[in-house]
């Protein structure tokens, strides 16, 4: 894999870190040079001077010695390719992998990361900031245009593509007939159709009281032709009564004949798609020929903009009514992050499995970026940008082992003297 130069993410901030690095270098530069005029003037000096001598003698020494060891680890000092220096821009890809290594030894245990997920308090911290209607507002606005440009993007073309290329393929493949027959035993059993039943009922009532002429009408083109006027109107106005009275009878009436026999006739129904091959035949077909029209895709697609366009009309008005919810919702769910401690221990626990699962299943592709993206840097590159970041800091150690350095051949020229 080839080398790449490193760019630079903020130039402006890299000037203020060289600006650093220079100044650093100025004061420990400067601290050498003193050392060395101190050692000059004071050379072949006794007595107290002799004192200062030995100081600034060892001073340059711990000075030069740490200007060293500080500019071996990003390149040769003067340009003399000495072993064991250059360390950075030789050795990154081995800085990488002790890197990758120590990374993952020692933050990316699920030990560790329970440790950190529970004293981040997420939950809690949460609950504080979300309780705030000002918060929810914001978190319910971002979640509406995110959710607006989703839904703006899905075309018709899309939901064609997933009609025909997805759900058609899998609603052929999987058999209807079980499917519909647990269903339909089921509603019989708990008698869930009932409802539906006394709903359809009060409104075919309520439509024949209140359109007796539609009736009528309805029932006068199918008379024969020869039948006189009078007789057309007295058989269907008897018809029309009877009829309303029929549902009535039926609505009114939870044991009426016609509720049994709907009943007896869904749960044969039932049965036979279970069991009986032919039903079973039968609803296949009628699948298949419903998957298999042209207006299957359309509906599918008229579907979906209907819900589309509800929800994007919903979702773009500040002030409707699903904003308010929502964020009605978020607050009451965030006051009760606060008070509720349960509650917030389980999440928190929810979120520590979360990461350890992210982290046991793919922490070896996280850490192997750091691996992948120092091969990819170039050497030099590399320690002058490491450089830039650190370098100021390290200066300090050229400045302490100057200072140090000094006191150190201090206490050696006293223990000379005393010797």
């Amino acid at each position: 894999m080839s080398a790449v130069t490193m760019i630079t993410p903020n130039p402006a901030a890299d000037e203020a870190r060289r600006q650093g690095l220079r100044r650093m270098r100025t004061v420990a530069v400067g601290l050498l040079l003193f050392a060395a005029v101190v050692y000059v003037l004071t050379r072949d000096q006794d007595g107290f001077l002799g004192f200062v001598n030995a100081g600034a003698e060892a001073s340059m020494v711990g000075a030069i010695a740490d200007w060293f060891a500080v500019t071996a680890l990003f390149k040769h000092p003067l340009g003399i390719p000495i072993p064991h220096t250059a360390l950075i821009p030789k050795r990154k890809d081995d800085l990488g992998r002790s890197l990758e290594e120590f990374f993952g030894e020692n933050f990316l245990q699920e030990a560790i990361i329970r440790e950190r997920v529970a004293a981040a308090t997420i939950s809690h911290r949460i609950g504080v900031w979300a309780a705030q209607p000002d918060n929810a507002r914001r978190v319910v606005d971002e979640v509406a245009e995110v959710a607006t440009i989703g839904l703006s993007k899905v075309g018709d073309r899309q939901i064609a593509e997933l009609v025909e290329s997805v759900l058609v393929p899998r609603f052929r493949a999987e058999p209807i007939a079980p499917l519909l027959g647990s269903f339909v035993v089921e509603v019989v059993k708990d008698d869930l159709h009932h409802g539906l039943v006394d709903l359809a009922l009060t409104e075919l009532h309520d439509w024949l009281v209140a359109n007796p002429d539609t009736v009528r009408a309805v029932l006068t083109e199918r008379a024969p032709w020869w039948a006189p006027d009078r007789l057309n109107e007295a058989v269907t106005t008897r018809i029309h009564a009877e009829t309303v009275r029929w549902v009535a009878d039926i609505r009114d009436d939870p044991l009426h004949r016609a509720r049994e026999a709907l009943d007896s006739m869904l749960a044969q129904l039932g049965q036979d798609l279970l069991f009986d091959p032919e039903t079973q035949a039968r609803a296949e077909g009628l699948k298949n020929r419903l998957l298999d029209h042209p207006q299957f895709t359309t509906t599918g697609i008229s579907l979906w903009n209907a819900l589309r366009n509800a929800l994007l009309s919903a979702l773009r008005d500040p002030s409707g009514e699903l904003r308010r919810r929502l964020q009605a919702e978020l607050v009451s769910f965030a006051e009760r992050l606060t008070v509720d401690e349960g509650l917030r221990r389980r999440l928190d626990g929810v979120a520590a499995d979360a990461a350890v699962f992210v982290v046991d299943r793919y922490g070896a592709e996280l850490t192997t970026v750091i691996t992948s993206t120092i091969e990819r840097w170039d050497g030099r590159e590399a320690a002058r940008r490491i450089e830039l970041h650190v370098g100021r800091d390290l200066q300090f150690i050229r400045i302490n082992g100057t200072i140090v350095g000094g006191l150190v051949g201090v206490l050696i020229h006293a223990g000379t003297v005393l010797l």
